[in-house]
């Protein structure tokens, strides 16, 4: 199984370009969507969570404002979190490359916000890297909902830069060029990935 791993800071246009690789049908692994499902109605995270941080759980589900008010700015405590998130999520990850696998598959891709933050760049076999201009990103970034100027330094602060990211790269794509640039870069990933697996296969 040949493993991609796709990040990018925020305003990037990460999630746009995992949504392309997902277009070629390239089975893709969302960390945040897990994550979301571990928190949501049901999740297999909810009880253990309200129990280690009381008064989160909101009938069957995590409330996410409360659970942040609790974490947000104070490291030991989220670590706390992260100890409970992580493995459940490398869980998920598992069977889902396992069940990519036993469906035939050749390549997935995990999205991974923090590849790098939290060194998951070992895990991949190659590096995909989403990037734009600063002046663009910082546009795409102040027209959400909810966001300042300081709160969007404040996430840049705790992620690896740009430049970094881009330098430990093995593909780059600029989401700054328009879709169809976009799309054609992913299309040319896939292609230059596969050549190489199936050359390796051949020695």
């Amino acid at each position: 199984m040949i493993i991609i791993g796709l990040t990018g800071s925020i305003g990037m246009g990460k999630s746009e370009t995992s949504k392309m690789f997902a277009a070629q049908n390239i089975p893709v692994f969302d960390s945040d969507q897990a994550v979301h499902q571990l928190l949501g109605p049901n999740g297999a995270a909810v009880d253990i969570i309200e129990k280690i941080f009381s008064g989160c759980k909101k009938e069957n589900e995590i409330d996410r404002q409360a659970l942040g008010a609790q974490v947000f700015g104070n490291d030991s405590v989220l670590k706390k979190l992260e100890g409970i998130l992580h493995p459940m999520v490398q869980k998920m990850r598992d069977d889902f490359v396992k069940t990519a696998g036993d469906n035939g598959q050749q390549i997935v891709l995990f999205d991974i916000p923090l590849l790098f933050e939290k060194n998951h760049q070992n895990d991949c076999d190659y590096i995909v890297v989403a990037s734009a201009a600063a002046d663009v990103q910082k546009k795409r970034v102040m027209e959400r909902d909810g966001m300042s100027e300081q709160k969007f330094l404040d996430i840049l602060e705790k992620q690896t830069p740009d430049q970094e990211k881009r330098r430990r790269a093995d593909f780059i794509i600029q989401t700054d060029q328009g879709l169809d640039y976009a799309k054609d870069q992913v299309c040319k990933i896939i292609q230059k990935i596969r050549e190489k697996h199936n050359a390796s296969n051949r020695i």
